[in-house]
């Protein structure tokens, strides 16, 4: 090497001599002008260059630079050596344009985000970062707000032309960020991670329980497992989502987490108990959530590794047709809102109004009476002030009430029978379509489900299918049982005015959900939950009695409840394009971590309610779904409009279940199987049979399955609302909206775009409210096919649809054998999305 032995940066710093870095620049110079070059010649080159160093010991890189364009000149590589002046010339530009905004910001530290951000966007130029600055510039003189601006600026560049400035936003702002987090924890003394978990959970912004589990040693070795790097892969609009809502805050609302903190957290609470390898499992859970691979739902990125842990999204209870427990019912409600859990409630074993009440004539008020207490509760009950409680209430399609039901939410009638801030859905069965099919003249019937059972002994809830049709048919005919009698146009008229109007009432096809039920051995299900993706069994609580006991001398009154099933659900959800969905080894290492994560968080969970818990427990539902689906498409250029599109994503549904099954199998013989698994469609193989899945791999799969599967219900796909903004693709199974906008949010613009916006992509992002809905309800059936629960599927229409169009989107629907139909987005409407819900 000569006597050369340091390197003088530009910025004076040192660093020792690195001859492989000029022989890799003088690789690039002979590469852009598409010449290949020996290695052996390579290192002549640097031979050159460091014989007419040899008499320095200390160089400064412009000296190295000039060194090596005359080694190149003299060796005759005239090119070369222009194209590396050339690209020395553009290094220095560069260089100069850091220059000027860290002279203008006042920040030497943001080069590095900056040299990343030419790097990363080598079309972008920050010269004009440097400009929209200083027009927005008023002289501020906080280092604080004018890196706030300097974002801000990034954020007012990005169009859908220039898509980047979105992501160099994102840098900009996380850059921010972390400045301001190191002088929090500066201030605080916090100088590691395991200082950091320690001084939160003596904050009691920690649950005690991470360190209860985990030495010192572990999270410092864990520690080691954070990549910084990945901050990179936040856009500006997930990242400025996170820092809002999801990291820790201490009682003063300082941000005292960083995202790469808050996955590890997650992924130390969810991977606690494992017995074996468990600094393996939190690796591997934090990897697939930093690498933006897997969302978890939104409770559990929020409440994991929290004092008040409350990991699940969803709840369902059937509502009883009696005083106490209906009141029950509002009560658990109450208790699901409180810790951020979204809820259905199934209203259809209420009477109606008019109904009897101990065999006095007219004396019940019907159940809209009750939905306006539970109208009152959600807005009672807001989450510490933070958003109000959210609920979908059920009724059948043949329930007498239904007319009323119908217009909870339009804006017509009386407004003692409205409840605006409910979620109406209908449970229909195969029947109403039937008929709907045939003749929409012919006459349905509406009857109380308490006169039923007086009559007749039995709920005609509690069947379904042809053995449901043989008794409403049998109701119809006794003269002994109350009916209205709709024509059923009239009927079809209101549901579909509604869903104009409203978005609601959601759709839930009951007999294809109960005939499709895995665990039909164990129960029926009756309805949904709030954003109509869970589908499992379902069983009012019951009181006994309530009786008086004396404790410890004091009379107290215990009473005695049946808890029945109430539905939890734990959610997770495959980033559909940011993951290898072609590749099957790939996405079944994936699907089996995330499997195991949720598995875990049905012994992790904290239930705010105790049936709920009783029931998951029993049952072990989880309901891994997907986010990114229109980003999946757009990135393979299909066209949604297309068969291309149905063949693609019935072979991709189909893998995703195909891994989902084989998980939770392997799982199986691990911790053994859930305890109602004797007699289930899994046992008996019929699970397999009912899909047509009879090929070699299948096959295989069905006998390990016989022995045991560690989940009774494995796939649902949710909406995933605000966890698909968090990553930067599109939410759940839903086209995009538009291809970029800008929303304005307490004075600051943030950019909206599609996910990895370009020219190879524009084309393939058409708008929803744009799409042939048809060819959306087919890829829903087809889905279906492969999900044993149910999705979060919209229709978008606009405002020239015809009614008779809208009809026809339903009745398709359900010959496709989609479970349930979420919102009817109007191009005139905009329902709020179910965030409570958000996966």
């Amino acid at each position: 090497m000569g006597a050369m032995q340091t390197i003088i940066k530009r910025g004076l710093l040192e660093e020792d001599y690195q001859g492989e870095k000029i022989e890799r620049a003088m690789e690039k110079a002979f590469l852009s002008e598409g010449i290949s070059v020996e290695q052996e010649k390579l290192h002549f080159l640097l031979g050159k260059v460091e014989e007419s160093l040899a008499e320095k010991h200390r160089v400064s890189v412009e000296e190295i630079q000039n060194a090596v364009e005359e080694a190149l000149m003299h060796n005759g590589d005239y090119k070369v050596a222009r194209a590396y002046i050339l690209y020395r010339e553009k290094r220095t530009l560069l260089r100069h344009l850091r220059q000027r905004i860290k002279e203008e910001i006042g920040d030497n530290e943001i080069d590095d985000v900056l040299r990343r951000c030419q790097k990363d966007f080598p079309d972008y130029d920050l010269a004009r970062l440097s400009a929209k600055y200083l027009s927005l510039s008023k002289g501020e003189q906080e280092l604080s707000k004018r890196l706030a601006l300097l974002t801000r600026a990034a954020a007012e560049l990005t169009t859908q032309e220039e898509p980047g400035w979105e992501r160099i936003a994102g840098r900009l702002r996380s850059y921010h960020f972390h400045k301001e987090l190191k002088k929090a924890e500066e201030s605080r003394n916090l100088h590691s991670f395991y200082d950091k978990l320690v001084y939160l959970t003596e904050q009691g912004l920690y649950g005690a329980y991470i360190l209860e589990h985990y030495s010192k040693e572990e999270v410092e070795e864990l520690a080691k497992f954070i990549d910084q790097s990945r901050n990179d892969l936040f856009g500006y609009s997930g990242l400025d989502l996170l820092l809002s809502r999801y990291l820790i805050r201490d009682h003063q609302h300082v941000v005292l987490e960083s995202p790469q903190e808050m996955y590890l957290g997650i992924s130390m609470h969810l991977a606690m108990k494992e017995k074996e390898n468990r600094l393996q499992y939190v690796k591997e859970f934090y990897d697939m959530m930093s690498l933006h691979q897997v969302t978890m739902a939104t409770p559990t990125q929020s409440n994991a590794r929290k004092p008040y842990h409350q990991l699940s999204s969803c709840f369902i209870d059937t509502v009883p047709d009696s005083l106490d427990g209906i009141y029950q019912s509002i009560s658990k409600f109450a208790d699901v809102s409180k810790y951020g859990g979204g809820m259905g409630m199934y209203f259809g074993k209420v009477r109606s109004r008019g109904g009897k009440i101990r065999g006095f004539e007219g004396a019940s008020g019907g159940v809209i009476r009750w939905i306006r207490v539970v109208n009152d509760t959600a807005v009672a009950v807001d989450q510490l002030g933070m958003r109000q409680g959210a609920v979908a209430v059920y009724l059948d399609a043949w329930h007498k009430d239904l007319p009323e039901f119908l217009q909870l939410k339009t804006n017509n009638g009386d407004d003692r029978m409205k409840a605006h801030d409910v979620f109406p859905a209908v449970c229909y069965p195969d029947l109403f379509w039937k008929k709907v099919k045939e003749d929409l003249n012919q006459e349905w019937y509406l009857m109380d489900p308490h006169d039923i059972f007086l009559v007749k002994g039995y709920c005609l809830e509690d069947f379904y299918g042809e053995e449901w049709e043989t008794r409403y048919e049998d109701c119809v005919r006794d003269n002994r049982i109350s009916k209205r009698v709709y024509v059923l146009k009239d009927l079809v008229r209101l549901i579909l005015k509604s869903a104009v109007e409203t978005g609601t009432p959601f759709a839930f096809y009951r007999d294809t959900v109960n005939r499709m039920n895995p665990n039909k051995h164990k129960g029926i299900i009756y309805c949904s939950n709030l954003c109509t993706e869970i589908a499992q069994n379902m069983k009012e609580a019951e009181i006994c009695e309530r009786k008086v006991v004396t404790k410890d001398g004091d009379e107290v009154i215990v009473s005695t409840v049946k808890p029945g099933d109430f539905v939890v659900c734990n959610l997770a959800s495959l980033c559909l394009g940011n993951i290898p969905v072609e590749n099957q080894p790939e996405l079944e290492r994936i699907t089996k971590t995330v499997v195991r994560a949720l598995d875990n968080v049905i012994d992790l969970n904290f239930y705010p309610v105790a049936e709920a818990e009783i029931t998951n427990k029993r049952y072990r539902a989880i309901g891994l779904g997907v986010s990114g689906y229109h980003h999946m498409l757009a990135k393979h250029h299909i066209a949604w409009e297309s068969q291309e599109h149905l063949d693609f994503v019935d072979k991709v549904f189909e893998n995703i279940n195909y891994a989902a099954i084989k998980a939770s199998s392997e799982l199986a013989k691990e911790r053994g199987a859930y305890s109602a698994f004797a007699g289930s469609e899994w046992e008996s193989g019929e699970y397999f049979s009912r899909r047509n899945y009879n090929s070699p791999r299948w096959e295989s799969l069905k006998q390990e399955v016989h022995e045991g599967i560690r989940n009774a219900w494995i796939l649902a796909t949710a909406p995933t609302s605000s966890t698909s903004i968090l990553i930067g693709t599109s939410a759940g199974l839903d086209p995009i909206m538009n291809r970029f906008f800008l929303e304005e949010k307490k004075g600051a613009i943030l950019p909206r775009v599609a996910p990895e916006l370009s020219m190879d992509t524009y084309w393939y992002y058409k708008s929803a409210h744009q799409m042939d809905q048809t060819w959306s309800v087919r890829a829903a059936g087809l889905r279906q096919r492969h999900i044993d629960q149910a999705q979060s599927f919209n229709f978008w229409i606009t405002n020239e649809y015809k009614m008779s169009e809208l009809l026809n989107l339903y009745t398709l629907a359900w010959e496709c054998g989609v479970k349930t139909i979420y919102y009817v987005r109007s191009k005139a409407l905009d329902p709020e999305d179910c965030e409570s819900c958000s996966a």
